[in-house]
């Protein structure tokens, strides 16, 4: 069940706002609605009816409901090839909370975004109709009641064909995503950035946190696990073989110190030798990052990746069979520049430009 955001757009805006602006010559005429503008410029971009965000040539960034990238917000995933949606819950975190709020902040942040991808040629919402499914109504109060919440809702989006790009929400919710993806596509290849692996087997008695996503996926056989590299690991551990289960699962770790002062192009390149055309999941916790480009997390370890090296791995998954993707783990208590919140919409939407219909111009 999606609890949606209000959508301003399904009360209809034909009139635009109540208002007229001037153009040349002293002529006033109305200003075209949300709604009106993204319908009259999907027709531009395609014969075929699609959303587009709304240009900022047209209508103010500040103007319109909350939603990512401004796109309108959808109750159904029904006739959607992508679609934005946010868990907000947190009560997966062992350490600073808070990423509940980061699905509403990463949406805030995302109003900046633009349609085009220059860089890569992408230009999405030609060859994409998508929308904002709004939040999975989560249990803050039931961890393992939000996870068949999550999986449930899941399972409506993938059904329908819809690929999901998730806003987190703490690094459990990957867990019940994954079940929903791998009951329609088998175990999935994994590409997996984060600080952690997350492949614990439990933490003050429980087996599900947001610690343990991808050991409880491997118990379930959710992952294709000679396809799971896992990029930007570091930190201190309890223990010196902190790799150990990853790398007897199979699983490839590229360790932080492996990636500082180079590209990442090669990597990626063997990246996608190994992944072939099986489909693939990206799970990328913003805490892969240094803190110093994204201090708004829980659990943050110096001596990260750059916002450069993530574009590179992002970008590197073009041409893959990708069939879901998340962003997890920004906090905003402790994000109060936003910084950390548009560097995870500005990955959303470099995620949204690699799926496989989107065909590079």
């Amino acid at each position: 069940m999606l609890r949606l955001l209000a959508s301003t757009c399904a009360r209809g805006l034909a009139g635009g706002w109540g208002s007229r602006r001037l153009v040349p010559g002293g002529r006033a005429r109305p200003v075209a609605g949300l709604c009106d503008l993204s319908r009259r410029l999907s027709r531009q971009a395609s014969d075929a009816p699609r959303n587009q965000p709304p240009s900022s040539e047209f209508v103010a960034r500040s103007v319109g409901i909350c939603s990512m990238m401004r796109l309108p917000v959808q109750a159904s995933p029904e006739g959607l090839d992508a679609a934005f949606v946010g868990v907000p819950l947190d009560i997966g975190t062992s350490n600073r909370p808070g990423a509940r709020f980061g699905p509403r902040r990463i949406r805030e942040e995302s109003v900046l975004l633009r349609t085009a991808n220059p860089s890569t040629g992408a230009v999405p919402f030609q060859f994409l109709r998508v929308a904002d499914l709004g939040d999975v109504n989560v249990n803050l109060y039931n961890l393992q009641d939000s996870c068949h919440l999550i999986r449930a809702a899941y399972q409506k989006i993938v059904a329908a064909g819809c690929v999901p790009l998730t806003l987190g929400g703490d690094h459990t919710i990957t867990y019940p995503i994954l079940q929903a993806i791998a009951e329609k596509h088998g175990p999935v290849g994994l590409v997996h950035v984060d600080a952690h692996m997350d492949t614990a087997d439990k933490a003050l008695g429980e087996k599900l946190y947001h610690g343990t996503p991808f050991r409880r996926c491997v118990d379930e056989g959710l992952l294709d696990c000679k396809r799971v590299v896992q990029i930007g690991i570091r930190g201190s551990s309890t223990t010196l073989d902190t790799y150990r289960y990853s790398r007897s699962q199979g699983f490839r770790v590229v360790l932080a110190e492996d990636c500082w002062l180079k590209s990442l192009v090669p990597l990626m390149g063997e990246v996608r030798q190994q992944m072939g055309g099986r489909p693939i999941y990206i799970s990328f916790d913003i805490d892969g990052l240094d803190p110093a480009y994204a201090p708004g997390t829980g659990t943050p370890e110096i001596a990260g990746l750059t916002p450069s090296q993530a574009l590179e791995i992002i970008r590197g998954c073009q041409g893959l069979n990708v069939v879901g993707c998340d962003l997890v783990e920004v906090s905003p208590p402790y994000d109060p520049s936003g910084n950390t919140a548009l560097v995870a919409a500005n990955l959303l939407f470099e995620m949204l430009c690699v799926l496989p219909k989107v065909t590079v111009v």
